[in-house]
């Protein structure tokens, strides 16, 4: 009994020493051209991702701040050419963006308006600026939100097509290890493992590769859409704030 006890023990710590002795850079050197290269199209995507992931992540975190602080600007301020001025120092906020594009086209505006002296056309003229100073806000809203969204669709398709390039290098690594099997005559476990051991590695690395890019991906997008809300609700304050000012005219 006590014999068979230490044979356990004994093969326990082979196994033990085998687990510590993997090299995965071993394997991943000593896989075949296709898996090879892809598993080098899998690091690309996977290097690509976390360098798109804190770029974003410190791009969006200092528009969100700028954003807030531009907000505070705004409402303390009673004067558009001073908040106008104030905003050349937020021009990572999206926010601060679509003020200027509004201001600008307010601007064109009041100087037409000026130089009419009938009534009855500054009324209509009024009127039509309005809606071009709305259509300057929602296309510069638009192009912001495309600037915020920029390279966030490279996450996207990192995360739904790594694990698939991988399971493509697992399948083809196991095709070669029953190649080899039909070369050999011979089945065993030693034969086979290796083989398959170096073609699941693709697998692995495709998730490795995916699932920070979907994470990242989440995250970006809910960002995203708590800026373009901003931005659609500080158009319609800014709108609202121009009516006033011309009803008051």
């Amino acid at each position: 009994m006590i014999s068979g006890v230490t044979n356990n023990v004994g093969g326990l710590l082979q196994l033990a020493v085998a687990k510590q002795e993997i090299d995965f850079f071993a394997l991943i050197l000593d896989t075949g051209p296709v898996v090879g290269l892809v598993l080098l199209l899998l690091i690309i995507f996977s290097i690509a991702s976390w360098g798109i992931i804190l770029y974003k992540f410190l791009f969006l975190r200092k528009a969100q701040l700028q954003s807030v602080k531009f907000l505070e600007l705004f409402w303390k301020s009673r004067r558009l050419d001073q908040i106008y001025e104030g905003s050349e120092s937020y021009l990572r906020s999206p926010i601060a963006q679509v003020f200027r594009t509004g201001y600008i086209e307010l601007s064109k505006s009041s100087r037409s308006n000026s130089d009419d002296e009938n009534s009855e056309k500054a009324a209509f003229g009024d009127m039509a600026d309005l809606d071009s100073i709305e259509r300057a806000l929602r296309r510069a809203s638009t192009s912001q939100v495309t600037i915020l969204e920029s390279l966030v669709s490279f996450l996207a398709t990192t995360g739904s097509s790594a694990p698939f390039i991988g399971l493509f290098g697992t399948v083809w690594g196991i095709m070669e290890s029953f190649h080899m099997i039909g070369q050999v005559g011979n089945a065993s476990l030693a034969t086979v493992a290796p083989g398959i051991s170096e073609a699941l590695i693709a697998t692995a690395t495709g998730l490795a590769a995916a699932i920070p890019a979907v994470m990242g991906y989440n995250y970006f997008v809910q960002k995203i859409k708590v800026l373009d809300a901003e931005m659609e609700n500080f158009s319609i304050d800014f709108l609202n704030i121009i009516k006033r000012h011309f009803s008051a005219r």
